[in-house]
This record gives C-alpha cells, sequence and structure tokens, in this order.
C-alpha cells in the first residue's frame, strides 16, 4: 500500500468555440488563391472548434445544477419504526424508514435505515452514514456501524435504490438493473427515474435533514462514506451538501470521462453488464462499446462525463475532511481516471490551506476491493474529524 501525491493537476481540456473573425474580400490572382486557401482552412478550423463539447462548469455552478437537476417536491418524512430496538454488547440496533418522495405515479418512495448506536450515550452524538454498494444492502454495512458505534459515533445505513428491502423481493442487483433498463427505454420528454446513482442522493439528503431533527445527532458532526457504488453515491451526494463534514469514498473516486475516451469503460459497465447490453441492441450495435457506454450513461446519469464527473465534482470537498482509498489495478475506478481526480482534490485543499484534511490511500497491485489497512486508517481518520 502507498500514499499518492500528484505533483501537477492534469488541467480539464478546455473546448469553448473560438470567436470568428471578419473576413476581407480578397484580390484575384496568385496572391488571392494563396489567401483564399488560407481562409478556407480557418472557415474549416472554426466549424470544428464550435462542434466540440463545451468546456464543463466549474465546480461552483456544478453544485446548483446538480442540486436542481435532481430537485423534487419534498414530503413529510413520515417517520416509522419498523421493528424494536434490539441490545446487543452495549450496542443499540434500531430499524425504521422515513419517506423521501412521491413519485410519479403517487406512489410514496420509503427509505428503510438501520442504525448502531452506542448504549448509555446522552446528549447529541456525531453520526456517519455508510453506503453499500452494487447488489448490497444496508446489512451488509452492519460491521462498519458497529465500529463507528464503538467509538461513540451513531452508524446510519440505508438501502439504495432497488436494493435490499427496496427491491421487491429480488436478490442483489436485479431489481437495480432492470431499473436502470426500464431508464433507458423510457421515452425522451417523459418523466423518468434516475436510479443509477442520482435518485439514491436524493435519498441522502432527505436522510440528512431527518438526521438533523434527531434529538441525539449532532448536525455540526455528521459524515458519509461508501463503498464501490456506495463510494460514488457519496462523492455526488456529500460534494454538493456542506453538511457533510466528513467524507470517505472507498474504490469510487474515478473519471467517467477518461475511462470513455481511453477504452477503460469495460470494468464500469460490467457492473450493470444487462443495461448496456440492452442499450446495445436498441442502439443496433453488436456488442457494447464505447458508443454504448456515451449514449446509456449521457441519458441515465446525464453530466457524469463532463459537469458532474468526479474530477470536477470532487474540488467542492476541500475545507472538509475527505479520505480517498483506491487500488492501482482497480478495472472499475481506472486509475489513470482517478489521477485526475486525485490531482483536483490536492489542488483545490491546497487552495483551501487544508491539505491536513485530504488523505489519498492508493494501494498498490489491489483491484475492486477495500484493504484492511486501508479500512483501519479511514475509521481513525473518521473518527478523528468527527469527534
Amino acid at each position: 500500500m502507498r500514499f499518492y501525491g500528484c505533483n501537477a493537476r492534469t488541467p480539464i481540456q478546455a473546448r469553448s468555440a473560438s470567436e470568428g473573425k471578419a473576413v476581407p474580400r480578397w484580390r484575384f490572382g496568385l496572391v488571392g488563391m494563396v489567401r483564399s486557401h488560407l481562409f478556407l482552412a480557418c472557415i474549416f478550423a472554426f466549424a470544428f472548434t464550435t462542434t466540440a463539447p463545451a468546456q464543463p462548469l466549474s465546480p461552483e455552478q456544478a453544485k446548483p445544477a446538480f442540486l436542481k437537476l435532481l430537485d423534487r417536491p419534498k414530503v413529510a418524512a413520515d417517520i416509522r419504526e419498523e421493528a424494536k430496538p434490539v441490545e446487543k454488547n452495549g450496542l443499540i440496533y434500531t430499524r425504521w424508514s422515513f419517506a423521501s418522495e412521491k413519485k410519479a405515479d403517487g406512489t410514496t418512495e420509503r427509505v428503510p435505515v438501520l442504525t448502531v448506536a452506542p448504549a448509555g450515550k446522552t446528549g447529541k452524538l456525531p453520526a456517519m452514514i455508510a453506503l453499500h454498494g452494487t447488489g448490497g444492502n444496508k446489512d451488509g454495512m452492519a460491521s462498519w456501524l458497529e465500529d463507528f458505534a464503538k467509538q461513540g459515533i451513531i452508524g446510519v445505513a440505508i438501502d439504495a435504490r432497488y436494493h435490499g428491502d427496496r427491491s421487491g423481493g429480488e436478490k442483489g442487483s436485479t431489481a437495480y438493473v432492470a431499473a436502470i433498463t426500464r431508464a433507458w427505454k423510457t421515452s425522451m420528454g417523459k418523466v423518468s427515474e434516475h436510479p443509477f446513482y442520482y435518485d439514491t442522493c436524493w435519498d441522502l439528503w432527505r436522510l440528512i435533514d431527518v438526521l438533523e431533527s434527531r434529538s441525539d445527532v449532532d448536525p455540526k458532526r455528521i459524515g458519509m462514506m461508501g463503498i464501490s457504488m456506495g463510494g460514488i453515491e457519496t462523492w455526488l451526494a456529500a460534494s454538493v451538501d456542506n453538511r457533510v463534514v466528513v467524507a470517505a469514498p472507498f474504490i469510487g473516486v474515478q473519471s467517467f470521462r477518461w475511462s470513455l475516451e481511453n477504452e477503460k469503460w469495460q470494468g464500469r459497465a460490467n457492473t450493470i453488464k444487462a443495461a448496456h447490453e440492452a442499450a446495445a441492441k436498441d442502439l443496433g450495435e453488436p456488442a457494447v462499446n464505447k458508443k454504448v457506454c456515451r449514449e446509456l450513461w449521457s441519458k441515465v446519469i446525464p453530466g457524469i462525463l463532463d459537469d458532474y464527473d468526479c474530477p470536477n465534482m470532487i474540488r467542492l470537498f476541500a475545507g472538509r475532511a475527505l479520505f480517498i482509498a483506491n487500488g492501482d489495478q482497480d478495472p472499475n475506478c481506472p486509475i489513470g481516471g482517478a489521477k485526475l481526480a486525485f490531482a483536483a482534490a490536492e489542488e483545490a485543499f491546497a487552495k483551501a490551506k487544508a491539505k491536513d484534511k485530504l488523505v489519498i490511500d492508493v494501494a498498490t497491485g489491489v483491484g475492486h476491493q477495500v484493504t484492511a489497512e486501508q479500512r483501519k486508517a479511514a475509521m481513525a481518520f473518521c473518527v478523528k474529524w468527527l469527534k
């Protein structure tokens, strides 16, 4: 394992259109012909630049844009106890749920929650939200919640959209992939869900609203961490919500754009393979390829290739505590793209004079997994900045 540091940021290339200027009439003759050819060359160059994609929004602009993109009418939390609290080994396990939105079909979306808190503690305590990966559920994060609770921090986990108790009885990621496929197939202009990361971000913002209202939670000491899919949801949701004072995305920091441009999209696509295969069929492609990924991602997670890509959004953490854990052989989060995010974070934290609040831990020779050393280091980091 090693700690990764970048000496220089790889800049996001500007792709804004050039401004045209008035071109004078040219005289006929040799000089005129030369000038005419130069004129045509300028026209082609101008046409090329005007069709190039626009430069991404600045992080400061991306923040309100992302919040607006996912905004929807708020509903009363309607908190419900789903089971009686259970005390075991000095810890209290509580299962409850809350309403996060009223969907287009009139149903209310409810979010199942598991909390683990230290028994006998009084007053307002810090809280740490822990998010599972693709195919997982809140109960799979129980050991993390217990470790935080033993440190005097309330551990909180939810089921992401179409996972766990929100899967309709399906196992693993089946319901999740099916929902993403439906979102892809929804006609443009019709109301569509964003089950691929985005809708869970909304749930997380509403979860923080609920935690802030609790008598046992200190609203100024709320953290968020996640693994894989949960890591991506962490940097997406927490980057634009300053109520999260500590964040720890595990094996989720990457650049979707870099992966696409450098033919390293396969690992990410395989996490929801059936949805990509459905998109390939609809697009008339013989197999999943770069075009398929671009079209699918642009529709179901709009903006992820530019405005809301990690190297852009991660800058918004500057000044808050951020622990990043990756593996340098991770196919889902290719290190080339991850380095862009690392460098962006380092530059932003240096500018904010908060280098001590940033840790980037890259495990050498490790793929898509969190090492025991990374877990231990992250726990210590989060406890330090939450307590």
